[in-house]
């Protein structure tokens, strides 16, 4: 079954835009406000990870789980309860020590916190806003027997965190909104913390087209050119395919540890980098 999206469509096409627009006349007015709105947090905050940051604030400002891309509460419930069903059905154990990237205000998290053994789960986000609204579900669900760890960072390069310490790491919905140097910077460090058999399991948005991104918030790959960067660290990585299946528009791949012969310390040879502004 292939994804839901278009997985050819350019949206930072002018044309793909004028048939957006002509199509969703209702949602122009929306988008011209956030197109405004980024435009100045892009001139203020000239890193990606400052842009995003504020991005965060300004969407969290005004509701939580919209600002983590659920409009409803329903939603925020169905996609958090996805996301663990998968991974429960894929591997993740009680026992397991889980690094959560992008935790948020625990969508996904709650479910987790609530399944693994205490202390066991760690999560981080680069929002300070997100992460007091990640308290606040914490509180709500009664959780804080369970000791988890959520922190702020600045970057991905994992350097607070010790090796071989992580069963399981996931990342729901970090990488769609990430220019590739952010995703190779993960990529690099990643295997670091992982424990001996473990993975990490990531989404992202799906194109066969070309590379590209929306209001530098969404940004669209191809799968070879992110399996080729984990590669390139000497990961193994798999398009999980069955995760289309249940219907959520972004695609899955998992990375592990295991080395790729002939792998080097970047980017896989004969691989050329997509770079996007």
């Amino acid at each position: 079954m292939a994804s839901r999206k278009n997985l050819h469509a350019d949206r930072a096409a002018l044309a793909h835009k004028v048939r957006y627009a002509l199509a969703h006349p209702h949602r122009v007015p929306a988008h011209l406000r956030r197109a405004g709105r980024n435009r100045w947090l892009a001139f203020t905050h000239r890193d990606h990870v400052g842009y995003y940051r504020a991005v965060m604030a300004s969407d969290t400002r005004r509701s939580p789980e919209a600002a983590v891309g659920s409009p409803t509460h329903e939603a925020w419930l169905q996609l958090g309860e996805l996301q663990f069903d998968y991974l429960r059905a894929h591997g993740l154990e009680p026992g397991h020590r889980m690094l959560d990237i992008g935790c948020g205000n625990l969508r996904a998290g709650r479910r987790f916190i609530d399944y693994l053994d205490s202390g066991h789960y760690y999560g981080i986000d680069i929002s300070p806003d997100v992460l007091v609204a990640a308290k606040r579900t914490l509180t709500a669900e009664g959780l804080q027997s369970k000791l988890p760890h959520l922190t702020l960072t600045q970057d991905l390069t994992l350097d607070f965190l010790p090796d071989a310490h992580f069963d399981v790491v996931h990342a729901h919905s970090v990488f769609s909104h990430s220019p590739l140097p952010i995703i190779d910077e993960c990529l690099a460090h990643v295997g670091r913390v992982l424990a001996p058999g473990g993975f990490f399991d990531f989404t992202f948005d799906r194109t066969l087209g070309s590379e590209h991104h929306v209001l530098r918030e969404d940004f669209y790959y191809r799968t070879e050119t992110l399996t080729a960067l984990a590669n390139g660290h000497g990961l193994r990585a798999r398009f999980m395919d069955d995760w289309e299946l249940r219907g959520h528009g972004q695609s899955k791949i998992r990375v592990s540890a295991e080395q790729v012969p002939g792998a080097g310390s970047s980017v896989a040879a004969g691989h050329s980098q997509t770079s996007l502004p």
